[in-house]
């Protein structure tokens, strides 16, 4: 069904398509798309198919979609993805969403709305998301200088695949010209971005979440003890969590092993216990002493 409302759109937007256009855009047979054509056409789509020069696939011009295609589910989740591409892409598809919703029968009211930029109104995230999403859709090979978890810098370069969003932050999953390897990179941490003229033909994967978003292997389980004052940045912090009998909040994570994990536990000042593990909290309890000392 998506693929069928997806070449209906297609058709309204560009009013002419070949089958191999469209069978090269969906990456499937051009019989399947001929399928395709004549379940939209037994649905009563309007949808005619012209051979030779100048042939192609086209809709009755002033075509309405049928309301009977889609169930009225159906046409708000129609609504509410594109709804949700215009909210990434500030307002790129807002021509696009008043027509699917004249055509749907619906409203063109947004459920979401997304700022990259920070509270200081430092909009870096949003030049970089808008930089890779373009690199990716046009398969451009692009340079990253980029500081990994342990704080250490390098300059990549790297074949952009996929921007995305794990946990409470924008990855780019690439893969790696240096290392040989497919890899995450947090866009926080991407100091520059360079787009450059070459091109690859890596294909673009469906699917790279499959089980967490880590650069590396060393994942560390940490115990945490958080003062109920700091209640504020448990909810948005973390999901698992027990509250005591003193009404402190007890935590539980897996978190990459890096430099990073130290700042980040430093964040909480003196309202956070490292339980476990030993070595964490000895190399916490050094590194306080040691800011101390600065003092």
């Amino acid at each position: 069904m998506k693929r069928l409302f997806e070449i209906i759109y297609i058709l309204l937007e560009k009013e002419k398509v070949t089958a191999k256009e469209l069978s090269d855009h969906f990456e499937v047979s051009q019989r399947t798309i001929y399928r395709d054509i004549e379940k939209l056409s037994e649905a009563g789509i309007p949808i005619y198919m012209a051979k030779g020069k100048g042939g192609g696939i086209t809709l009755l011009q002033d075509f309405i979609l049928n309301k009977t295609l889609l169930s009225e589910e159906e046409k708000k989740e129609a609504l509410a993805a594109i709804q949700g591409f215009s909210a990434i892409n500030e307002g790129a598809f807002e021509d696009k969403l008043s027509k699917l919703s004249m055509f749907l029968g619906g409203n063109s009211q947004s459920w979401i709305e997304i700022d990259f930029s920070s509270w200081n109104k430092d909009n870096s995230l949003g030049e970089k998301f808008e930089a890779i999403k373009r690199s990716i859709i046009n398969k451009k090979i692009i340079e990253i200088a980029y500081y990994n978890s342990n704080g250490e810098y390098s300059n990549r370069t790297v074949e952009p695949l996929k921007l995305v969003f794990k946990g409470q932050g924008w990855y780019l999953y690439a893969y790696c010209k240096n290392k040989r390897d497919f890899r995450f990179f947090k866009l926080n941490r991407l100091r520059s971005i360079d787009v450059l003229a070459d091109t690859f033909s890596r294909p673009i994967p469906n699917k790279v979440l499959l089980e967490n978003v880590y650069e590396n292997n060393d994942i560390v389980n940490i115990k945490l003890k958080i003062d109920k004052s700091m209640a504020f940045r448990v909810y948005d912090e973390f999901q698992d969590y027990i509250i005591d009998k003193d009404g402190d909040y007890i935590v539980e994570i897996k978190l990459p092993l890096g430099e990073w994990i130290y700042g980040y536990l430093m964040t909480f000042g003196d309202s956070i216990k490292v339980l476990e593990p030993q070595e964490i909290k000895e190399e916490v309890k050094k590194r306080l002493i040691k800011a101390l000392n600065n003092y």
